[in-house]
C-alpha cells in the first residue's frame, strides 16, 4: 500500500460519466487533524504527494488542479522540464493522491497546431456536464486562456478571456444570473508588484464584461502585512448557505523576497464581487521544508479543493515553492466560521 492510501473520507455522491450513466464518485483524501492540533487547516502527513523532479527530466509539478473525475480523479498539472518552459500535462489518479502524469502535454483537437506560448496555474471546474481549464497563457504576455473537455483526453480551446495582462482566472462552478462569471487579477509582464481581484460576467464565455473589483489587497494601514503586495485567486469557489467559499493567495514582500500564503473570504451567493466576510489572517503560510525550500522559497498556492458535502471534509490542493504539489485538509463548516469569526473590512 502506498503511504499515501491511509485515511480516506467517504461519499455516496455520484458523478455522471459520458453516456450518461452514474458513478459513484472516489473518495476524496482525508487525514484528520493531528492530535493536539487547533489548526483549521492542516498539511497531509505524506506531503508533498508529487515530488522534486518526480520522473526523470521534470524539474517541478506545482499549482496544479484536481477533480473527481467518474470513479476516480482527474487533473490538469503544470509541469516543466529542465527547459523550465511550463506546458499542461494531465494526470489520473485512484485515490487523489498518487498519479500517473502523461508525459505529452495537453494538444486541442479543434486547433493541434495552437500558437500558444506558455500555459501555467490552471485551474478545472465542471459546469452543466463540461469541464473547463482555465489558465494563465502567453499571447503577446500572459493572459486567461479557456478550454473545454468532456474526458480529459479531448480538449477544445475556446477564446482567450481578456487582454493581456492577467492571472489567476478562476471560473465560478454555475451560472449567476444566467451569465457565467469569473475572477481574475488584471497585471502587468512583471512579477506584479500589485494587484486585486477582479470579477467579470460572460453570456457565452467569449464576450467577457461587466467587471468589478471584488478584493484590494492589504495593506500596512489594514495591519495586513501577509496579504500586503497582491492577492489572487485559488481553487474554484465553495457555494455554501454563507457565501461563496473563496480560498486565496495572498503575497507580503520581505527583505528576502517574496511569501505566499493561503486566505479565504466569503462572497455573496448572488452578487459575488460583494465580499461578506474576508480572513485577518492566513489559513497556511510556509513552514513545512518543501514551501520554504524550492525553486521559488516560501511559496503557498492553492489551485484546486475538493469537498465531501457527505461528511463535510475538504481537501486542498497546492502547490510548494513553485517546485511540489502537496495537500492539505479542513472541514468546511469550521473553515467558513473561521473566516465569519475572523473578519476584516478593508
Amino acid at each position: 500500500m502506498s503511504s499515501h492510501q491511509a485515511g480516506f473520507g467517504s461519499t455516496v455522491s455520484a458523478l455522471p460519466t459520458r453516456n450518461g450513466a452514474a458513478a459513484a464518485a472516489a473518495p476524496i483524501p482525508w487525514q484528520p487533524r493531528p492530535i493536539g492540533s487547533s489548526d483549521v487547516v492542516w498539511r497531509h502527513a505524506a506531503n508533498p504527494i508529487i515530488p522534486r523532479r518526480p520522473v526523470p527530466g521534470v524539474q517541478g509539478i506545482y499549482n496544479s488542479a484536481a477533480v473527481q473525475f467518474e470513479d476516480r480523479f482527474a487533473a490538469v498539472f503544470r509541469l516543466e522540464q529542465q527547459t523550465r518552459f511550463p506546458r499542461l500535462h494531465v494526470g489520473w489518479s485512484d485515490n487523489g493522491l498518487d498519479w500517473e502524469i502523461e508525459r505529452d502535454p495537453v494538444v486541442f483537437a479543434n486547433d493541434p497546431a495552437d500558437p500558444a506560448d506558455y500555459a501555467y496555474d490552471p485551474r478545472v471546474v465542471r459546469i452543466e456536464g463540461s469541464y473547463y481549464v482555465s489558465w494563465c497563457g502567453g499571447r503577446n504576455g500572459p493572459t486567461i486562456a479557456l478550454a473545454r473537455t468532456n474526458d480529459f483526453r479531448h480538449f477544445e480551446r475556446l477564446e482567450n478571456a481578456f487582454l493581456p495582462f492577467n492571472r489567476n482566472g478562476v471560473l465560478f462552478p454555475r451560472r449567476i444570473g444566467g451569465r457565467y462569471v469569473m475572477l481574475s487579477r488584471p497585471s502587468d509582464d512583471g512579477h506584479t508588484p500589485f494587484g486585486d481581484i477582479y470579477l467579470s460576467e460572460s453570456p457565452d464565455l467569449v464576450y467577457w464584461g461587466r467587471h468589478r473589483l471584488v478584493m484590494r489587497k492589504g495593506g500596512e494601514r489594514a495591519g495586513q502585512w501577509w496579504q500586503r503586495t497582491k492577492i489572487g485567486a485559488g481553487p474554484v469557489p465553495i457555494e455554501t448557505p454563507d457565501g461563496w467559499l473563496l480560498i486565496y493567495h495572498g503575497v507580503m514582500d520581505t527583505c528576502n523576497g517574496f511569501v505566499y500564503s493561503m486566505g479565504a473570504a466569503l462572497l455573496d451567493l448572488e452578487e459575488p464581487a460583494r465580499v461578506r466576510y474576508r480572513t485577518d489572517r492566513h489559513l497556511l503560510t510556509p513552514e513545512a521544508d518543501y514551501e520554504v525550500s524550492g525553486h521559488v522559497p516560501n511559496v503557498v498556492f492553492p489551485c484546486a479543493a475538493l469537498h465531501d458535502s457527505e461528511t463535510d471534509r475538504l481537501a486542498i490542493y497546492y502547490g510548494a515553492a513553485d517546485t511540489c504539489t502537496c495537500v492539505c485538509y479542513a472541514h468546511l463548516g469550521e473553515l467558513v466560521e473561521f473566516v465569519k469569526r475572523h473578519s476584516h473590512v478593508f
